[in-house]
């Protein structure tokens, strides 16, 4: 999909199955410079403003510089009005390219989640690709966690419409 100048464009989240794991993608494409977008992105404050309402979503600890390599943000929410304490420690770090950050502690046996960018006149493509496990494997997935992942990525991918426009 091909952003133009001034328009966003995006490929709606979806969550296929592969080897034990559950894999969500999706992509944005920003017209903005790659570094404003990574930017944004390497911000945990801007988590806040990309998630649901409804996960009432607070970070409680977060590093005051900016984020490397090893870094570790924790944070609170709600899932279905369940409070989670969330641990993520930023696992790769490759600015303005990549990062990916690690569930150490949370809701899921696995949350892996990595942030590519690439820009191309001038419009930043951002792609989303999250390997996640959870206990009761895919009966649960199927009935609680797959359609809440992609109703809270749709909510992210609106935002940032609204955000960069």
């Amino acid at each position: 999909m091909e952003g133009l100048n001034n328009i966003i464009t995006y490929t709606i989240p979806t969550i296929e199955k592969h080897n034990g794991e559950f894999i969500l993608t999706c992509e944005i494409f920003i017209p903005r410079p790659i570094q404003e977008v990574f930017e944004f992105f390497a911000n945990p404050n801007n988590l806040e403003l990309i998630t649901p309402k409804l996960l009432q979503f607070k970070i409680t600890d977060a590093p005051t510089t900016p984020l490397e390599e090893g870094s570790i943000i924790d944070y609170k929410l709600k899932i279905h009005h369940i409070p989670i304490r969330w641990k993520t420690l930023i696992s790769k770090w490759n600015p303005p390219y990549s990062f990916e950050d690690t569930q150490l502690k949370g809701p899921y046996m696995q949350w892996i989640h990595s942030h590519d960018f690439s820009e191309e006149n001038g419009v930043t493509k951002m792609k989303d690709v999250v390997r996640y496990k959870v206990f009761g494997g895919s009966l649960i997935n199927k009935i609680f966690v797959k359609k809440d992942v992609l109703k809270i990525f749709q909510h992210r991918t609106d935002f940032l419409i609204k955000y960069f426009n």
